[in-house]
């Protein structure tokens, strides 16, 4: 199953597709002193708002059968079931944190507190799964 944010998600590409759009549209007016790679550069820099953007509505939260994926902006974690002790979104926080096997802790911004219940419906399918796949035994203290 993989969970990704709704609204970052619409914000993000429609944004974007403005974006891009207005930058399109911008060379193509300019006044004709303006040079081709002077609106090529105008392109140029929608495409980069557009990667930006994209980063922000790239987040999603994957389980396999063997492993779970976290996609985060940039980054990507891919972690064995055993390794997760617990999934939480404490009130107020605006995505929930994974509890690892080694006592750190991974934001998992696939789910996000802004979409509603929706959040808390994919939050609680994660923690379904996370108890049959075999989550990690709490360490001793």
């Amino acid at each position: 199953m993989t969970w990704r944010p709704r609204n970052i998600r619409i914000v993000a590409y429609g944004l974007a597709a403005v974006t891009l759009a207005t930058m399109v549209v911008l060379a193509i007016v300019l006044p004709v002193d303006w040079r081709p790679q002077d609106r090529v550069g105008l392109v140029m820099m929608g495409l980069v708002g557009v990667g930006a953007l994209h980063l922000l509505a790239r987040p999603r939260l994957t389980a396999a059968e063997d492993r779970v994926t976290v996609v985060n902006g940039i980054r990507t974690h891919v972690l064995e079931w055993p390794e997760i002790v617990d999934i939480r979104m404490p009130v107020g926080e605006p995505w929930p944190s994974i509890d690892l096997a080694d006592g750190s802790t991974l934001a998992v911004m696939g789910i996000q507190s802004n979409d509603g219940e929706l959040a808390q419906t994919n939050l609680a399918e994660f923690r379904t799964l996370l108890h049959e796949r075999g989550e990690a035994e709490e360490p001793e203290r």
